[in-house]
């Protein structure tokens, strides 16, 4: 299965202009990046995002309100 994949990624590669591999070792660099560096969520940080989310969700919410008035308001004039 392995194997399938590499040869279908090296058929890939070979069709690549320069451009796209400069764009797909770019990718691949974020890859790695992005697997070493992992967000970490204490105890307490979730513990306050827990505390806060409803207030959050309700301020969103007649954010929104507050925002599709101002959308139709515009609309009329």
């Amino acid at each position: 299965m392995v194997v399938l994949v590499k040869e279908r990624i090296t058929q890939e590669l070979d069709a690549l202009n320069e451009t796209e591999l400069e764009q797909l070792a770019d990718f691949v660099a974020f890859l790695k990046f992005r697997a070493r560096v992992k967000p970490v969520m204490d105890d307490k940080t979730a513990q306050l995002y827990a505390k806060f989310a409803e207030e959050d969700r309700l301020l969103a919410e007649q954010g929104m309100a507050d925002y599709n008035a101002s959308l139709l308001l515009e609309d009329r004039q």
